[in-house]
């Protein structure tokens, strides 16, 4: 099998918030990964573990008491260590698209819809002519599924998922080769939802004439069914740490996922046991030394003081789990001491 080009390198990313006092608040630690070309890798998690900081951090939208560490490579830009005039010229929008989280806040306020996918349309694919940009600019709307007789709206005007397809229309303006999708599907229906996520999936997948490796979706959500529809890959992450990478066959399907936390997640939805996590996830200011998950998981024993390493439970893991090839992040991998295997799930 052809290992697809690698669009997003992640190594060791981490954020810290200086607070008042000299307080450090831990909203993401050391997190590893890739997201590979054609590939759509879901980030899952309870509000408040991290998440959209780090979708932050990837695009400089960090606030100014925000520290960060690591490295987030994309072709040959780092990242976190490029100027706020690199990331504004050459990639917001043009290298990576951003569908934002609270799109309300990302859209011009004075300014209808229409204006704005004009403006962004010329910009970053050169269309000109005001008959042809209005047509381009149509054909942005209809992308997102945002209703034609809308487009002379100003946000104000929009209900939270009318907004939600307008700011996804304006990420997949320039056919940026990573689109980071904050909560996509934040106040749309079903229908619109489905919809939403399969036009994401098909950003990726479409051939790109040029000569880039091609494009790749990281997907933050909390809604599971919708990453189950469209991920090839799914990374967890609780309490600012990512606590296990998988296939998303394996995750929904069998054998399912290994940490107790992903397995408490898929419990908890309606169609399964419909069975919530007991307890709160800790605060990010104040973490525990040891795993954060401990005070909230049934498999807990004095190991759980340490924080587990996150080892390979892919196919070229050992039995201890770790994998013996000095490659980059296991696609397959899991942080936990007690980790759930194939006779557990029989059981």
């Amino acid at each position: 099998m052809t290992q697809r080009p690698v669009v997003l390198s992640v190594r060791g990313l981490s954020v810290r918030f200086r607070m008042p006092g000299g307080r450090r608040v831990a909203a993401v630690t050391d997190a590893h990964f890739d997201v590979a070309a054609g590939e759509c890798l879901a980030l899952i998690g309870e509000s408040g573990c991290g998440k959209s900081v780090l979708a932050s951090a990837l695009l400089g939208l960090l606030p100014a008491n925000a520290q960060t560490a690591g490295r987030a490579r994309l072709g040959d830009l780092d990242l976190l260590a490029a100027d706020e005039r690199t990331l504004a010229r050459t990639v917001r929008g043009r290298r990576v698209g951003l569908v934002p989280q609270s799109p309300a806040a990302h859209l011009t306020p004075v300014r209808t819809v229409r204006s704005q996918l004009a403006e962004t349309v010329a910009a970053l694919t050169g269309v000109r002519g005001r008959d042809a940009l209005s047509a381009a600019t149509r054909a942005a709307a209809a992308r997102a599924a945002f209703p034609e007789d809308h487009l002379d709206r100003h946000p104000h005007e929009l209900s939270g998922g009318l907004a939600q397809r307008a700011a996804t229309a304006l990420a997949l303006v320039g056919d940026a080769s990573l689109l980071v999708a904050d909560e996509p599907t934040t106040g749309l229906d079903r229908d619109l939802v489905d919809r939403t996520v399969d036009e994401l999936r098909r950003h990726v997948e479409a051939p790109d004439d040029s000569d880039a490796p091609g494009r790749a979706l990281l997907m933050i959500t909390h809604d599971l069914e919708a990453a189950e529809r469209v991920a090839d890959r799914i990374a967890v992450m609780y309490a600012g740490r990512i606590v296990e990478l998988a296939d998303a066959g394996a995750f929904f399907g069998v054998p399912g996922p290994r940490h107790p936390y992903s397995r408490g997640l898929l419990r908890a939805l309606p169609d399964r046991a419909f069975t919530p996590i007991p307890g709160m996830p800790p605060e990010l200011g104040t973490l525990p030394d040891g795993c954060a998950f401990a005070a909230r998981c049934a498999r807990a024993t004095d190991a759980c003081v340490d924080v587990p390493p996150m080892t390979d439970t892919g196919p070229g893991a050992t039995a201890e789990g770790v994998s013996q090839a000095p490659a980059p992040p296991a696609a397959d991998a899991v942080a936990c001491h007690h980790p759930h295997v194939s006779e557990d799930i029989r059981a």
